[in-house]
């Protein structure tokens, strides 16, 4: 079986939030097994997108043009400007159109997954209701604030719900990456992929 992974890209987006899942899912099983077990793609609102510190991406998808997906993975990146104007994900967290398709896409995938502050945004989607949750360190209040009903778990690399699972910032999407890939497919599978990374925290 092939997973279809599609990971969401927004404006002010931090790189390895979702470079670092798109690496993994994408190397996983390709020296070991005849049929890639993954099929990775970027979906975003709009055609063109620029990430932190100048990157320009073209996702593959649209959010009207995305094929369903196995797994769902939400990155995330951004903050607040000095006059108080959200960027990246606290901008991401309130737009509707996105909040909408995450909402659609989660209810029929097998996994949901949120990098950093990606979980703000899974929150706002209200898919962390009743559920332990984890986010960026500097993000911790900020998840507390929206919903009393969630458990916010600190000093923890990531919280696996079941369908839903959500890591700390930015590196630590690599390793619930490496725990989705042993989930699936085997611990050997996860093992051989952190080897051919050279990522050497994953245990």
């Amino acid at each position: 079986m092939t997973y279809r992974v599609a990971i969401f890209i927004f404006n002010e987006v931090e790189v390895l939030d979702f470079a670092g899942p798109f690496e993994v899912f994408s190397v996983a099983g390709l020296r070991t097994m005849s049929v890639p077990p993954f099929e990775v793609f970027t979906v975003a609102q709009f055609d063109t997108i620029n990430a932190r510190n100048h990157l320009t991406i073209k996702p593959t998808y649209t959010l009207e043009k995305a094929p369903k997906a196995d797994i769902i993975v939400i990155p995330g990146g951004g903050g607040m400007h000095p006059d108080g104007t959200p960027f990246g994900s606290r901008r991401e967290m309130n737009n509707p159109i996105v909040l909408k398709w995450i909402q659609e896409q989660s209810a029929q995938a097998k996994l949901t997954l949120s990098v950093c502050t990606g979980s703000l945004i899974l929150a706002k989607a209200g898919l962390l209701e009743g559920k332990e949750a984890t986010t960026h360190f500097l993000a911790i209040d900020a998840l507390k604030k929206i919903s009393d009903n969630i458990t916010v778990k600190e000093q923890t690399r990531f919280v696996d719900n079941g369908t839903i699972i959500t890591s700390e910032g930015v590196s630590a999407g690599i390793d619930m990456s490496l725990h989705v890939v042993s989930k699936l497919l085997g611990k050997e599978a996860a093992d051989e992929t952190a080897r051919y990374m050279q990522y050497d925290y994953w245990k």
